[in-house]
């Protein structure tokens, strides 16, 4: 009997395994077979020159902290998130509360708001380019009306004007998304606690941070890291709009790894870039995850 029994849980064992195969095996082919791959490249010396497939030791790791421009384009993906994160919650927020109660043909201007997060951030990027253009594009034309006489901004070529060019770019593509997450945080805050905070006396400021604050801040934060991850990666509008330039200053991770792996082909080297950043942020990532499970 109790062998039988065994016998069963035993088939019923195999047959879960079974079942969980084929995920496990695509999941070990798309995502960790990669991850091998490059940590083994790292450790070669693989170029437009050379093909040296033996191991190199830490040649390339060494090369790492003496590359003043692969820092400086960690700098200006670091400078790019920490200016337009901030802006993308603040205007995210007013947005949530504009539109929580009811209003006149609310649902058709969410539904127009939403719309440059689902464009491609290439096309996003090639628009922002061309209306940032100073001969055809509308916004120096605007500037100018305003000015009452021809102002001349290169947006995409001075160094003063480029970083905003990415900014104005990425906030207005990036706050919808931020918008839609918090207003949906807002509208599911209890309504007893606000209106306990009302009776109480409480101005509409100390509503908002000791009562919807605390009630939305989960949310938040995980809007908050899903933009910061998608900030650190930056690539297509900045590609658009600056191809990096002018020079290396607008120069993101991204763009930095594209160029010296995919033009220069210097192969090896941008493998153990990958590694080291990869381990940097990710223990970045874990102090962040454990700061907001103690948070909540």
């Amino acid at each position: 009997m109790s062998g039988s029994a065994s016998g069963r849980a035993d088939d019923t064992r195999l047959f879960k395994y079974g079942l969980i195969a084929p995920a496990t095996f695509v999941m070990v082919l798309v995502a960790v077979f990669p991850l091998i791959y490059l940590i083994v490249v790292s450790f070669q010396r693989i170029s437009l020159s050379d093909d040296i497939t033996s191991f190199s030791g830490l040649v390339n790791y060494a090369r790492i902290f003496s590359d003043a421009r692969l820092w400086d384009a960690v700098l200006h993906t670091l400078l790019i998130t920490v200016i337009a994160l901030p802006i993308e919650l603040v205007l995210g927020m007013l947005l949530g509360y504009h539109f929580l109660p009811d209003r006149p043909f609310k649902r058709l201007l969410v539904a127009l708001l939403i719309i440059p997060s689902v464009i491609s951030p290439m096309v996003a990027g090639s628009m922002w380019r061309l209306m940032f253009d100073d001969r055809y594009g509308p916004i120096n034309q605007i500037i100018s009306w305003f000015a009452g006489e021809r102002i001349s901004i290169l947006w995409t070529i001075n160094i003063a004007w480029a970083y905003p060019a990415i900014i104005i770019t990425d906030v207005w593509q990036w706050t919808p998304f931020m918008f839609i997450i918090l207003m949906a945080a807002l509208a599911n805050v209890d309504q007893e606690l606000l209106d306990a905070a009302a009776i109480d006396g409480a101005s509409g400021w100390r509503t908002f941070l000791e009562v919807t604050l605390p009630a939305i801040r989960p949310v938040m934060m995980i809007a908050l890291l899903i933009r910061g991850l998608d900030l650190i990666r930056l690539f297509d509008s900045v590609w658009q709009l600056t191809r990096g330039g002018p020079g290396s200053a607008t120069e993101t991770i991204s763009i930095y790894a594209y160029i010296r792996g995919f033009q220069e082909f210097d192969t090896s080297y941008i493998a153990a870039v990958v590694v080291v950043l990869a381990i940097l942020f990710s223990v970045g990532l874990v102090v962040v995850l454990k700061r907001m499970a103690i948070a909540r």
